[in-house]
């Protein structure tokens, strides 16, 4: 056991599905309430983990959005960033794909730009200096309307440069993939990777619109895939990625315990799965807690180990020939 442990830390990995914003501990979360004056309902950090007891989505989400208040400037973005890469670096985690929700933001005053230098500006530094790489997707809010997307959409193309593709998060049931149809059609046209949140509490039915409709190239959680033996079927066909989330899915009751979540099915059904850490700083573990504490309670092997951490490589959006490095990498280790 402990030497699976062990590979787990060793071994290089992308991580593919982390919101910025979730990863927002709750040290820097005081300091930076206090720096900007921002009052929120929590005197010290015990009284902030004990409101970390969600009983689904929407319960950690109003949190979550509640917290993000005490992000202002550019300086507060880029400090939430490195510190998230400090942790990367931690776990060795050497190529990760961050989420940020422009809208969060901007709908309460803060500049579009502030946000996206600040986390930028972060990655750039993390790469000269940690040796990681980073991309960079912007996730349109479901829970708001198609045109506010639109008007997202619109802030980010003077920062093309920055920004590798568009996603679809917040609150899923009730706001299904089609409803952003138009938007994502155009992000494409603009040159931009589509990614989508589904079938984390939603149906299936999700899961097929993002793939069908919004052309999406990853599907982020995709867990309640296993009610559908066709839709099993054209996950594994078109190697379409998996981005679980396995302490995130416990955190917010999705699965009971963590011995009942499906990995290990969706595994043996030939997916193309990754874990991931989805909002560490709310759910209890980064990268490396994922992979050790799935790998305990759904008793992975050494194989299943190597396998998903191939797949956070193959799945990511890095070049082809990166890919491999890291890849023969692994081989070379396992």
């Amino acid at each position: 056991m402990n030497e699976i442990v062990e590979l787990i830390k060793k071994l290089p990995k992308a991580e593919l599905h982390l919101h910025i914003e979730g990863s927002l501990e709750p040290e820097l979360m005081l300091k930076l309430a206090k720096k900007n004056k921002i009052k929120i309902p929590y005197k010290n950090i015990d009284e902030i983990k004990n409101a970390y007891n969600f009983h689904n989505l929407q319960s950690f989400l109003d949190i979550y959005y509640q917290a993000a208040k005490v992000l202002i400037d550019e300086q507060d973005f880029f400090d939430l960033t490195w510190a998230y890469m400090l942790k990367s670096k931690e776990n060795n985690i050497v190529h990760t794909e961050i989420f940020f929700d422009p809208q969060t933001h901007t709908d309460r005053g803060i500049k579009f730009d502030h946000v996206i230098n600040g986390i930028h500006s972060a990655t750039f530094k993390a790469e000269k200096e940690l040796g990681i790489t980073s991309k960079i997707i912007m996730c349109f809010l479901r829970h708001l309307d198609e045109h506010s997307a639109f008007k997202t959409l619109e802030q980010a193309l003077v920062h093309k440069n920055k920004i590798i593709g568009v996603g679809l998060d917040s609150s899923e049931v009730g706001n299904p993939p089609k409803k952003f149809k138009n938007v994502f059609s155009k992000s494409i046209e603009e040159n931009f990777l589509t990614v989508a949140h589904a079938g984390e509490e939603g149906s299936p039915e999700y899961i097929w619109e993002a793939l069908d409709i919004l052309k999406v190239k990853r599907i982020d959680h995709g867990v309640q895939c296993l009610k559908d033996e066709k839709l099993i079927q054209r996950l594994r066909n078109d190697e379409i990625p998996l981005t679980v989330c396995p302490l995130s899915n416990i955190k917010l009751k999705v699965f009971e315990k963590l011995q009942d979540h499906t990995l290990k099915k969706l595994l043996n059904k030939g997916l193309t799965v990754t874990i991931n850490s989805d909002d560490p700083a709310y759910f209890g573990g980064y990268l490396n807690t994922n992979f050790i504490e799935s790998q305990m309670a759904l008793d992975l092997h050494k194989e299943d180990i190597k396998t998903l951490v191939i797949n956070s490589f193959k799945s990511s959006f890095l070049s082809e020939k990166k890919k491999k490095k890291w890849i023969d990498q692994i081989n070379n280790l396992v």
